[in-house]
């Protein structure tokens, strides 16, 4: 219309440059932040690189070669497995005894820290230093430690076997007897589920207490609540635990050496002190770099596993196991 009135067609005004203005404002910082991660990120990555990838690829290589450490590695081929599968006892001594402590242990350290978790997550007094106290023996665990409780097992002037005689029980050898040796390592290793315990007390602490209201009102008694609401709870807490402590068991190495070096009779005589011998007593290096890969298979199968099961009894919002 006003074309028409002034006989003259009007200017287009030309859109604003704004929102081109913003777009490119927001790719600009959108690559400073990503200059920014990786500047911060490098030094990690870095040593990941140079400290953990490296030296898992070279002993993935040196698996492959007779190596004693000093010379040259030679190549042949998997000659280093087969005489691990063929022609090692030790190898199938060491792997049975890691099952058996990782199969006993494992379920009766999350029970342990489980119950304790439970407990000093009740409303008492004194429960901060209760939760420090078993705290501590995580914190303390070490060569120093260890040798305090071999002490401990001693079958002659030993603190257990002197409680036991009090109650007018002879007392085992202990670390010295073929029977013993293995559930001595088992028993002390529950002392030191300080780390577990905090974890499941922190997923205690987050189960929301209006399920426990609604349960009191529906007349749940302590057990249901516990199995019905409690741990279904903290079920993604206990597949954590479940796999720290699984990986763990598999790679015991410091217990038995300090306390057995592996006897009496190969009672203890784990895959980690297996690994270690060939290594550093025998300089077979090839040899140990298989012994490690064949183990670090062994945890990746079991983890996947474990990973696996868990849509079928890991709580998660929005799902149910």
């Amino acid at each position: 219309m006003g074309e028409v009135i002034s006989g003259k067609k009007q200017k287009k005004v030309p859109r604003s440059s704004g929102g081109r203005v913003n777009r490119w404002t927001s790719t600009v910082s959108t690559r400073r932040e990503a200059r920014a991660f990786w500047v911060f990120i490098s030094p990690w990555l870095i040593g990941f690189v140079c400290l953990t990838l490296g030296p898992m690829m070279y002993s993935l290589y040196a698996s492959f070669t007779n190596w004693n450490g000093i010379r040259a590695p030679e190549f042949i081929g998997a000659a280093n497995f087969i005489k691990m599968f063929t022609g090692d006892d030790k190898f199938v001594t060491s792997l049975i005894n890691t099952a058996i402590y990782t199969v006993v242990s494992v379920p009766i350290n999350l029970s342990v820290a489980l119950v304790l978790a439970v407990l000093l997550n009740c409303p008492f007094r004194g429960k901060t230093l209760f939760r420090a106290l078993l705290y501590l023996p995580s914190v303390c665990a070490g060569v120093a430690i260890f040798i305090v409780w071999t002490n401990l097992f001693n079958p002659y002037q030993g603190f257990f076997n002197y409680i036991l005689a009090v109650f007018g029980i002879n007392g085992p050898d202990w670390l010295q007897s073929p029977q013993w040796a293995m559930p001595a390592l088992i028993v002390m290793n529950v002392t030191f589920c300080g780390s577990t315990m905090l974890i499941f007390l922190a997923g205690l602490q987050n189960v929301p207490e209006m399920l426990y209201e609604a349960a009191r009102v529906d007349g749940a008694n302590l057990f249901h609540m516990f199995f019905r609401i409690t741990l279904p709870m903290i079920s993604p807490v206990i597949f954590y635990n479940l796999i720290m402590s699984m990986i763990g068991a598999l790679q015991i190495f410091t217990q038995p050496m300090v306390m057995t070096e592996g006897g009496p009779i190969d009672a203890t005589y784990v895959y980690g002190l297996h690994l270690y011998n060939n290594a550093f007593r025998y300089y077979d290096f090839g040899y140990a770099c298989a012994l490690s890969w064949v183990l670090f298979v062994i945890i990746m199968v079991l983890s996947l596993g474990v990973i696996r099961s868990s849509d079928s009894w890991v709580y998660s919002e929005g799902r149910q196991p």
